[in-house]
């Protein structure tokens, strides 16, 4: 069908219901937006659905989760006879709506569905289908997208998002369901009372939290921790009843909630974005701090897997670490806890994703902890987790990835903003005992192992048109197969896509062994990198660049350089 087919059979069919028809008839004479809503499907990635809420094939709606749900229930019943999900939510427009829409597919076909009674952090979600023995679970939810958007995330049974070759299955599933309205459901309370839909919440909670109390480095006494005081934000989302528990049963009785922004809100009324990378949603905790003499802020976004942190330098200023800076303080301080305890396990290896600092692999070596490389995007984290620690002989210590992701021991199988902040808040009082700043961790950190700098350009480029550009000018850059941007000589390329890394000046060619993916990797002559991705997600465009020196004045001068070097180029194909 044509875009106006599928507008004229959503506008006219009883299946769908007034008010989204109201909403379709309010653009009636708008072509374009007609066009931009109906012209495809929202696309069903490795990362599953996420997109603006509306009406219409290209937006978030009941219908369009109706359909996934249904796509996922039939690829479920062929590979389990008695198959069950759990599903999570948290704190944006419709979440609860699209959860309970999910939930009736579900019971709809027979299976066993778990929903929890309020909004949870999506690594509880990860946590809970293991704990429950679950074959899949869904949580609802955008991460740190702006409140337009909402989502569509599946776990499989090891906890783990579903990887690329599972979603592709599950992608058929859903692309074989070519009338939407075909899709049934059952009855919400009805599902209910025949036990087909299960509300579940404190045992999984209490569950949830005792394993990650056990994830601990360094038990403290209350005479340190009682002189540690902390600002916490949930930034309107689903951290704040969990985040503020751990850290209270962990000992940290002086935590400060921001008011503002303590409670549910889908506007995220106090914050442009609900993103912890950005420096702006910390605005009103830092006020707080300044008022309260508090050294440490964290805050979580609206499913709170990710969490940022803000320190206090010795001037006093308020500075917002990178996900890379998190990371690496993180896994210095769990790597050598571990091994200052004698409690390395065997074979310890730790992972990162190829666009996070190389930082950690200097301190992976210095502690013998073996690291792996893996595509972006945490699911890849946790499937190297099923696939050396859970079926292998390796143990894994220590997983992140440069947006604000961080996970330790092996219960949850994402990126755990709870967990992390515990172990931030124990690291910050551990390191106060000795008479250190967080702040001086991380400069101690850049003279032991070299000032590695980081930094991230994002270029968001909307609708159809925006697709385009983006995909013309990946095209580009490998067609042209590009060595030099500006002044930067590139050493070899590694194309993700193919599955190639080149060596420029001997022509030399190498397979790569991580699946194939839409990006660019370059390393310079001078040993620095960056790489160009579109965003599985999102209309976006992303280039990571790293560099290291010997000073934290040469590495910013250099990443400077090598920024502008290769905006040069990038830039004009995207405009």
């Amino acid at each position: 069908m044509s875009y106006i087919e599928r507008y004229n059979n959503w506008v006219n069919s009883p299946y769908f219901d007034e008010e989204t028809k109201a909403e379709l008839l309010s653009i009636s004479d708008n072509e374009k937006e007609i066009e931009e809503r109906f012209y495809r499907d929202l696309e069903f990635g490795t990362g599953g659905l996420r997109g603006i809420i509306g009406a219409g094939t290209n937006r978030m709606n009941r219908y369009v989760v109706r359909r996934a749900s249904q796509g996922l229930a039939n690829f479920l019943l062929k590979v389990s006879r008695y198959p069950s999900v759990v599903i999570a939510y948290d704190s944006r427009f419709k979440s609860r709506e699209f959860a309970e829409e999910s939930a009736r597919v579900f019971a709809k076909n027979g299976i066993k569905t778990f929903l929890f009674d309020e909004l949870r952090p999506t690594p509880e979600l990860s946590f809970a289908v293991r704990y429950l023995k679950c074959d899949a679970g869904v949580v609802i939810t955008a991460s740190h997208n702006p409140k337009e958007y909402n989502g569509y995330k599946v776990y499989g049974k090891d906890g783990g998002q579903i990887p690329p070759d599972i979603a592709n299955v599950v992608l058929e599933e859903i692309n074989a369901i070519t009338d939407i309205t075909s899709v049934e459901v059952m009855d919400f309370n009805e599902a209910v009372k025949k036990g087909l839909i299960e509300i579940i919440g404190k045992d999984v909670d209490d569950a949830y939290i005792g394993v990650l109390k056990s994830l601990s480095v360094n038990r403290l006494p209350s005479e340190i921790l009682d002189k540690c005081s902390i600002i916490y934000t949930p930034l309107h989302g689903s951290g704040n009843k969990p985040v503020r528990r751990i850290l209270k049963e962990t000992g940290f009785n002086n935590v400060y909630v921001v008011p503002e922004q303590e409670n549910p809100d889908p506007n995220f009324s106090t914050v442009k974005y609900p993103n912890p990378e950005e420096k702006s949603a910390f605005e009103l905790a830092i006020k707080m701090a300044k008022e309260k003499d508090v050294e440490l802020i964290i805050g979580t976004d609206p499913d709170c897997d990710r969490v940022g942190i803000v320190v206090r330098d010795k001037k006093g200023e308020y500075i917002t670490l990178t996900g890379n800076q998190t990371g690496c303080l993180l896994m210095e301080y769990i790597l050598a806890g571990l091994t200052e305890q004698g409690r390395m396990p065997e074979k310890p290896f730790a992972v990162k994703t190829i666009v996070s600092t190389e930082l950690a692999r200097k301190i992976a070596s210095a502690y013998n902890v073996k690291l792996y490389e893996v595509l972006t995007g945490f699911k890849f984290i946790g499937e190297q987790i099923l696939l050396r620690d859970e079926n292998g002989d390796e143990n894994f210590v220590f997983g992140f990835e440069e947006s604000y992701g961080y996970l330790t021991g092996t219960f949850v199988r994402d990126k755990d903003a709870v967990v992390a902040s515990m172990l931030i808040a124990e690291m910050f009082a551990w390191y106060k005992s000795k008479g250190l700043t967080l702040y001086d961790a991380l400069i101690n950190l850049y003279e032991k192992y070299g000032y590695a700098k980081e930094t991230l350009d994002s270029f968001t480029l909307t609708g159809k048109e925006g697709l385009e550009k983006i995909q013309n000018a990946m095209s580009v850059l490998r067609s042209e197969k590009t060595v030099r941007f500006g002044d930067t000589v590139i050493k070899a390329i590694r194309d993700y896509k193919t599955g190639i890394r080149t060596d420029i000046k001997t022509g030399k060619e190498e397979t790569l062994t991580l699946p194939k993916s839409n990006v660019l990797y370059y390393e310079t002559e001078e040993d620095f990198w960056f790489c160009i991705r579109p965003s599985g997600t999102e209309p976006k465009i992303k280039i990571y660049y790293g560099v290291s020196g010997n000073t934290d004045d040469a590495s910013e001068k250099a990443l400077k350089r090598l920024r502008e070097d290769v905006l040069s180029k990038i830039k004009p194909l995207l405009e």
